[in-house]
């Protein structure tokens, strides 16, 4: 299979990491390692560590990197597994996190997340892991789909969306893409199945977060991220909806606090020190937009290590 796919904010994210021709950086979400190239490309002893959850990502990655193959290592992982994969390796200079679907998955229909193709409903990035969107919309309680339609996709039509849902598998299982789609627009009034924006798109991010458990991971991981960076080390992510952007942007702020003692309190007595200097976030250039419109949403959020501290 040929992939077609558009790195997001490529030339920002390649800015924002300083890379150094000796230095050790990871993509931990390699994708279809368009980022990757980029920066194998700008090394000469150094290493890069790519790592991705997709088992038809790292297959991939071995011909678009087969030129630089010298000083990359591929991993099949998630990313929630930083710590370990890194446990190895000396302090990094400098991570990049695209929090994005890629374009390959969004457009193989066989892997079931998209709303305009029909396929079996799957959404699992990792395709060894046992929980599907078949499983997850036939089997979740009312509240629990009505939770996670509201929560992961800031559906206002959550509670109808759901009860609908359990309404049709009470008849028969909801197996393909368009089924669930059609089961979503039969729940949504006429004014909404209107509006620009696909009518399942919120349903299907929800479905696909919960699925992946996407946003659970994002503290954890970046912790860990900023534990293995070296001094003056980089940080790089680039989130696509809201709900992941709120997340990176509170974890980073904290992780940039220092203090947390009250206000009225004389000294500092938690000793907690900042961890990292935040740098103003970024977004898609116009043009960039105009010719990847899967961009139009992201944002870059870059971070740099200061020295001297680690996460307890």
């Amino acid at each position: 299979m040929e992939y077609r796919h558009k790195s997001v904010m490529l030339d920002e994210c390649m800015g924002a990491l300083h890379i150094r021709p000796e230095g050790v950086y990871v993509d931990g979400t390699l994708g279809r390692a368009g980022h990757s190239r980029e920066i194998a490309k700008r090394l000469t002893t150094g290493r890069l560590i790519c790592i991705d959850q997709d088992s038809a990502a790292i297959e991939a990655a071995q011909e678009r990197l087969a030129p630089w193959m010298d000083r990359v290592r591929l991993v099949h992982s998630n990313f929630a597994e930083l710590g370990g994969v890194l446990a190895e390796e000396p302090d990094v200079d400098g991570m990049l996190f695209d929090l994005g679907v890629s374009s390959p998955q969004l457009d193989d229909p066989e892997r079931g997340f998209s709303y305009m193709q029909d396929a079996p409903l799957d959404m699992r990035m990792d395709q060894t892991s046992p929980l599907t969107a078949r499983e997850a919309v036939n089997s979740w309680s009312l509240e629990e789909l009505r939770r996670v339609l509201f929560e992961f996709g800031e559906e206002r039509y959550a509670p109808a969306i759901a009860r609908a849902i359990v309404r049709q598998r009470e008849q028969r299982p909801i197996e393909t893409t368009l089924e669930l789609v059609d089961v979503i627009k039969s729940a949504m009034p006429p004014a909404a199945l209107r509006e620009k924006q696909h009518p399942a798109k919120r349903s299907f991010q929800a479905i696909r977060i919960a699925v992946n458990g996407e946003l659970d991971v994002l503290p954890p991981m970046l912790r860990a991220a900023v534990d293995r960076l070296r001094p003056g080390g980089r940080l790089a992510v680039i989130t696509f909806h809201s709900l992941e952007d709120r997340i990176v942007k509170r974890t980073l702020r904290e992780l940039a606090q220092g203090c947390t003692c009250p206000p009225d309190f004389p000294v500092c007595v938690c000793g907690k020190k900042p961890l990292v200097r935040l740098d103003k976030p970024v977004t898609p250039m116009a043009a960039e937009v105009e010719e990847n419109p899967r961009a139009r949403s992201a944002r870059l959020r870059t971070a740099e290590k200061l020295d001297g501290f680690d996460i307890g």
